[in-house]
């Protein structure tokens, strides 16, 4: 059964075409992951399913009677809400039902007696028992404690109005949840609380999340929107990332293959104009001209593959550190009563790479900004080594002059002429007019990339991240770790980024209760020591420095296959006879088996994309096994067609009869 179709669908904001065509069906029960880089119109596509946008043209039908709930902007509560208030806003028709009891408790009479009784029945048929419950256990997984719970709603932080909206979402009784980057500040017990309650609800869930391992462990289908296009993955993220790229490979081998036969038939009719303009009364090459010409103008074009430059650039080495980094003495911090650091003493190392973590509001980036002697501790000793020369990528990155553009900002910090500082500044995606933005007005991700840019230029032994992937699509978050992933420094960094964890920490700092437990190892073997997550988290490859295919998968090109993959033609070249075959007969003969044989990769391809873009369907390695094979029958035929042509053009330059 169909929950969400669209058909056709169209938006714009003024000449911007954000949504193009997209066609989607969402079946009950599915989890999809929505991708695409940031700002491309995923948020988009979510308000207008979510009938919170208009849009131009094209058709949303969602199945009857269907309740959709969507996690996107925070909404605006009342001045003197609570958090109580809002979580309890989730249960607004319990609550009235409730009240109206309270009303008439009390009287006695037949007539009150049977409201109360209907009025009880409809309150347990809505589940009214169980809403305490319920709001405990949502509160619980999502760390929204009792004193939160106390507070005006409008006092808290960003990322505590995003716990809470979340939290109310997920108390509301519904049958398709649009999640709109729901592991946004969520620490890492929230996280796996969260991924255990979605992959339990029984309804349809729409996310977008930038988080890798979270689509791993939810998702069974990924939706990407790429240049406002629509493609299908049906798996996890895993399988997203391996599909995408034997996609690209493929679109690549065939626009290779159909490069060259252009080229080749160019060849061909440029040989033939000669042959041609020797022998006019040969009227057969002017016809043969016109169907090589007709033939290129009639191919199905297959779209060059789009490549990403990654990004060739590398912090460059502050020199010979100290053994000892950093050191903490019997440091104690606390504000009031909230006690974050109670007498903690450990030691940085060099060359250490160690994950900060604990619960939201624990104090890790406090202990952040001590020992980049922004906040100072109570008691205690923070050292820090003075050969150490540090650079720091704050939670929240802002620049010294909002109003300045991107290239001031690197010319403040570099004395090299302006062609050098483009150059740099291109290395990092900030070409053209890039360059003349306004800091201030950049994204996340461009932020992020223009911090990196300018702390590379600096010669840096000891990096503090705090949070460097939030908010970033995953693009961006993978030119972080290309970044990051050459440093030989030491390293200390915040994140609840799996992926990133699991990647670059090589021992772990978890705060908890005033105290900081060291562990020596990296993240998954924590989290197997710890038992915190009962969930396999999957360890990213360690990748190697040299330059990385890119993932951007082609557009689906071809008919509807009109054969089945299974249905194969073995094709080879004929064998020379005995009697001599003219050239041109030869070259009718190899041209006619080529043909036949791009109809039937062609359809083998349709066919492997059809099987892609269907619900719940891998594509085995056998079938690609059996292209592989036409594509190798197809180069054999193409070297021996070649040759017939090289025949050919020595026949005619020797004088030969055509």
């Amino acid at each position: 059964m169909i929950d969400i179709s669209v058909h056709g669908l169209n938006k714009y904001y003024g000449s911007n075409h954000v949504l193009r065509d997209i066609t989607l069906e969402i079946y009950k029960g599915e989890k999809v992951g929505l991708l695409d880089k940031n700002g491309s119109g995923k948020t988009t596509l979510f308000k207008v399913i979510a009938e919170d946008e208009s849009y131009d043209s094209g058709n949303i039908s969602k199945a009857s009677g269907k309740k959709v709930e969507i996690l996107a902007q925070i909404p605006t509560f009342g001045e003197h809400e609570t958090v109580e208030d809002i979580l309890r806003s989730s249960f607004v028709e319990i609550t009235e039902i409730h009240e109206d009891m309270k009303r008439v408790e009390g009287d006695g009479s037949q007539s009150v007696l049977a409201r109360y009784g209907k009025l009880m029945e409809e309150y347990e048929r809505l589940g009214g028992y169980e809403v305490e419950t319920k709001i405990e256990k949502i509160c619980n997984g999502m760390n929204i404690g009792e004193n939160m719970r106390k507070s005006l709603f409008r006092l808290l932080s960003g990322g505590e109005k995003t716990r809470v909206n979340l939290a109310r979402i997920l108390l509301r009784d519904c049958d398709i949840l649009l999640l709109d980057e729901p592991t946004n500040h969520l620490d890492l017990a929230s996280l796996s609380w969260l991924e255990t309650f979605i992959n339990e609800f029984l309804g349809t869930v729409v996310v977008i999340s930038h988080d890798r391992v979270f689509l791993d462990n939810v998702v069974s289908r990924i939706v990407e929107i790429e240049d406002g296009e629509v493609n299908f993955y049906s798996g996890n993220y895993t399988f997203y990332v391996e599909e995408k790229e034997k996609r690209y490979q493929t679109q690549a081998e065939q626009y290779k293959q159909q490069q060259r036969k252009i080229e080749q038939l160019q060849t061909a009719i440029k040989r033939q104009r000669v042959w041609a303009a020797m022998a006019p009364q040969n009227t057969g090459l002017s016809k043969r001209i016109k169907t090589f010409e007709k033939r290129i103008e009639q191919m199905e074009k297959v779209d060059k593959p789009n490549t990403s430059r990654k990004m060739a650039e590398d912090f460059n080495s502050g020199g010979h550190a100290a053994k000892e980094i950093v050191s903490l003495d019997s440091v104690r911090k606390s504000y009031g009563s909230n006690v974050l650091l109670n007498d903690v003493s450990l030691s940085i190392g060099r060359n250490d790479r160690i994950a900060l973590i604990g619960a939201n509001g624990c104090g890790k980036t406090t202990l952040l900004k001590m020992i980049m002697g922004e906040e100072t501790c109570d008691s205690g000793i923070v050292k820090v080594s003075s050969n150490i020369k540090i650079a720091y990528m704050s939670q929240i990155i802002t620049f010294d002059d909002a109003n300045a553009t991107v290239l001031d900002a690197l010319r403040n910090i570099s004395p090299l002429p302006e062609e050098k500082l483009r150059s740099i500044l291109a290395r990092f995606r900030f070409k053209a007019l890039d360059v003349i933005k306004k800091v201030g007005t950049l994204s996340g991700g461009e932020k992020s990339r223009l911090k990196l840019c300018l702390l590379m230029q600096n010669q840096v032994n000891f990096l503090v991240l705090d949070e460097p992937t939030n908010h970033l699509d995953i693009e961006s978050r993978e030119w972080i770790e290309d970044a990051v992933l050459d440093f030989n420094g030491t390293m200390l960094f915040i994140s609840h980024d799996r992926f990133f964890l699991c990647q670059f920490a090589s021992k772990i700092w978890s705060m908890k209760d005033g105290e900081i437990t060291a562990f020596n190892g990296g993240f998954e073997d924590f989290l197997q020591a710890t038992s915190i997550s009962t969930k396999q988290v999957t360890v990213p490859t360690p990748k190697k420095k040299k330059e990385k295919s890119p993932v951007g998968a082609g557009k689906k090109s071809g008919r509807a296959c009109a054969t089945n993959c299974e249905a194969i033609r073995t094709y080879k070249t004929k064998e020379k006879p005995k009697i001599p075959i003219p050239l041109e007969t030869q070259i009718y003969e190899v041209e006619a088996e080529l043909a036949a044989l791009d109809k039937e990769i062609t359809a083998c391809l349709s066919w492997l994309h059809g099987r892609a873009a269907s619900k719940g369907c891998g594509q085995p390695n056998s079938d690609y096994t059996k292209l592989n094979l036409f594509y190798q029958q197809k180069a054999q035929l193409e070297i021996h067609i070649a040759s017939l042509y090289n025949d050919w053009a020595n026949e005619s330059e020797n004088g030969g009869e055509l």
